[in-house]
């Protein structure tokens, strides 16, 4: 993992998103389970990504 806050910032934001590409993914083949999984963990990373981009703002005021 990255080591500045904005680096995390980024990098769950990335998580994130290739969480809900492949959760459309799997929602597409039909797999719904997987999809709903992956949409779950996609959730979780942006609320990390959240947090810590609320805590540079908070940095940076």
């Amino acid at each position: 993992m990255p080591n500045t806050i904005g680096q995390r910032a980024i990098e769950f934001h990335n998580l994130a998103a290739q969480a809900h590409l492949e959760a459309a993914a799997s929602h597409n083949k039909g797999d719904h389970l997987s999809a709903h999984e992956q949409s779950k963990l996609a959730q979780e990373h942006a609320a990390e990504a959240h947090r810590h981009s609320q805590e540079l703002a908070k940095e940076n005021k």
